[in-house]
């Protein structure tokens, strides 16, 4: 019906009926719960003339244009081949290009391959055995393997289309190109990796899983005790690589602290939110699961949600010996019994001493004292909301189970892990959020922490042609190098950075 009353609107403004239609974007508007409504927006298939293309022009309406990349091929000849540090999305993207080109890639990965890192990453859940190379945010794919897939972002940049072309080409759902919130789902996501694996593989690149970077030259690296030259290295190596930002500060690159957030990760029973959202109509299939975004802010400080995982998970996300961390999952379905987001509060340079090397040690003490505060053998430490807000600690959780390795938290008291900032940042955002959804902090929902890898804590600094200061032919690149903040965003930072090393050098 939906379409059809698109197809009316067409015809209406342009006095001819569309030849086909196609969904641009669908998104829910439940603002009134009594009224819940489909949003669309439409490509509309029409006979060409110029008095159509005179309407066209009068109504403001734009053409379709398919997404292209826009690609020159460089002149100068590289002795070597080009070299990606990771994985991840950033670096998924620049090798699919480079391979596809005839630059044959070299990608170092310090994780496993997908399938191995999958088993890695239950053994942990289930025994507390963590592999600090291969885990939740090292291993193919990068950290969004294992966070749900979400393809929400805040850039607008033309090459946003090419990537969901591509995934959708890797195996990803097609609806990923239409939903106001796409997402594809861990599992499914991980079969979307190992896709991109073999197209690099078969356009003659290379990839080296379990490879760890130790040094970086200009010219070359050593990797696994190897020395391994290169013409153009790229810098994929994500949010979590700190001995490489310790690596990198040693030899000489230009970093500078960035803001970040750090929090919880609060869970609600799905059925619950599906009700606070959609009301009346909760549990009608064509609605989905409910979700939300919601955020509070006082003067330049800020608390929001991030990361919200329908039906889904908290995940122990651990890299680190000693350290806790918590991240949120859901598969393709959706159909956990909960619902979880990362509640965080924004922290600025000066809150933590200014410098790079203070704003990794910010967050590693806190997922340390996490680990002191949830036993020490990679429980996490747990509140409810009543006991946060009301000063008190102690209280289990009966109605909404913490689903952090199957429920394996320690009651605590967060105001004894955060500074006074965040926790009271944490107590005036919890509050308002309990004004926008009936519930929200109520006084049995758990909070499960730390979250502390929401982004990367550094910015690699780099010039115009997205080469590091003082290295021109090394490129930082995605959420690592502090100049992306999910999987579209990495990704098309990817595609930057291939693009101008195609533009400089010829195929290798």
């Amino acid at each position: 019906m939906a379409m059809e009353d698109a197809g009316k609107v067409v015809h209406k403004q342009l006095g001819s009926r569309p030849l086909a239609m196609h969904i641009n974007k669908k998104s829910i508007d439940a603002r009134r719960k009594s009224q819940i409504s489909f949003v669309y927006s439409v490509y509309a298939e029409i006979e060409n003339s110029p008095k159509m293309e005179e309407k066209i022009h009068s109504k403001g309406i734009k053409r379709y244009t398919e997404p292209e990349l826009h690609l020159t091929i460089g002149t100068e000849k590289p002795e070597h081949r080009p070299v990606i540090i990771g994985f991840g999305p950033a670096g998924m993207f620049c090798g699919m290009i480079l391979a596809e080109y005839g630059y044959r890639p070299l990608i170092l990965e310090r994780g496993a391959d997908v399938e191995t890192r999958a088993e890695q990453v239950r053994i942990f859940k289930e025994t507390g055995v963590l592999n600090t190379n291969s885990n939740i945010q090292f291993g193919a794919g990068g950290a969004g393997t294992f966070s749900d897939g979400k393809l929400t972002t805040r850039i607008h940049d033309p090459l946003m289309s090419y990537v969901t072309k591509v995934l959708c080409e890797l195996g990803a759902p097609e609806d990923i190109a239409w939903k106001a919130k796409p997402h594809i789902g861990t599992d499914v996501l991980v079969k979307v990796v190992a896709a991109a694996h073999e197209r690099i593989l078969e356009h003659g690149g290379e990839i080296r899983y379990n490879t760890t970077v130790e040094h970086i030259s200009d010219g070359s690296i050593v990797a696994n005790g190897e020395k391994i030259p290169y013409s153009s290295l790229i810098i994929a190596a994500g949010h979590s690589a700190r001995d490489l930002y310790d690596n990198l500060i040693s030899g000489g690159f230009v970093l500078t602290p960035k803001p970040f957030s750090v929090g919880v990760r609060i869970e609600h029973l799905q059925d619950d939110l599906n009700r606070a959202m959609f009301g009346d109509l909760a549990g009608d299939t064509s609605l989905g699961a409910a979700e939300y975004q919601v955020s509070y802010r006082e003067g330049e400080r800020g608390c929001y949600s991030f990361c919200m995982c329908p039906g889904g998970e908290v995940v122990p996300a651990a890299s680190e010996e000693f350290g806790v961390v918590t991240n949120g999952m859901s598969k393709r379905a959706r159909d956990g019994k909960n619902a979880n987001a990362a509640i965080c509060v924004s922290v600025h340079p000066e809150d933590y001493g200014s410098t790079p090397d203070k704003a990794i040690e910010f967050q590693r003490n806190l997922e340390r004292t996490a680990f002191h505060f949830g036993g020490s053998d990679y429980y996490a430490p747990m509140q409810t909301v009543g006991d946060f807000l009301n000063g008190q600690k102690g209280s289990l959780p009966d109605r909404v189970i913490p689903s952090y390795r199957d429920n394996r938290v320690r009651p605590c008291d967060f105001h004894d892990i955060f500074p006074g900032f965040i926790s009271g940042m944490l107590e005036n955002g919890l509050r308002h959020f309990d004004k926008q959804i009936n519930g929200f902090a109520a006084s049995h929902v758990p909070m499960t922490g730390v979250e502390t890898r929401t982004s990367a804590p550094v910015r690699i600094l780099r010039t115009e042609e997205l080469t590091a200061v003082g290295h021109d032919n090394i490129y930082p690149c995605g959420e690592g190098a502090g100049y992306a903040g999910g999987i579209v965003s990495a990704a098309v930072d990817g595609l930057r950075v291939a693009r101008q090393i195609l533009a400089r050098y010829s195929p290798f």
